[in-house]
């Protein structure tokens, strides 16, 4: 975290302080000091509140999209998605655990599969996301 405390007479950075707030001894006369968020602040906060957020879901990695819209179409006729998983991922460590990746933050995973995972509300099962690995559905989890 970046706080800059400023003199409202110089209107200048007095000190600038990465993690712990400490006040500077150095108070001149009656000055008024204050205490001024800045944007890098708002900035920083933004970035790690949305790191922050966890989210978990399960996938089915397939090698060709004819193969993840039959799967889709198994999943809607009714069929488990994690016997889905274990039979048909080519993701073996996830199809284990029937597809399930656990909890994971933004910049963990690839960019589409995550913009996709992200999107997703619980239970909600995507459309088939092409990454650079194949092509996945993704069911939220958590």
């Amino acid at each position: 975290m970046v706080i800059e405390y400023f003199s409202f007479q110089k209107v200048k950075p007095m000190r600038r302080i990465a993690g712990l707030v400490q006040i500077s001894n150095s108070f001149k006369g009656n000055q008024t000091f204050g205490l001024v968020i800045t944007k890098t602040i708002k900035i920083w906060n933004n970035r790690n509140t949305v790191l922050s957020v966890k989210i978990k879901c399960s996938h089915i990695l397939v090698a060709k999209q004819s193969e993840a819209i039959a799967i889709l179409a198994r999943l809607k006729a009714g069929e488990k998605f994690g016997k889905l998983a274990k039979e048909l991922s080519l993701d073996s460590g996830s199809a284990k655990r029937d597809g399930n990746l656990g909890y994971f933050t933004k910049g963990k995973m690839v960019k589409p599969f995550e913009d996709t995972a992200f999107k997703l509300q619980v239970g909600q099962i995507s459309e088939p996301v092409k990454s650079e690995y194949g092509y996945h559905i993704i069911k939220r989890l958590g």
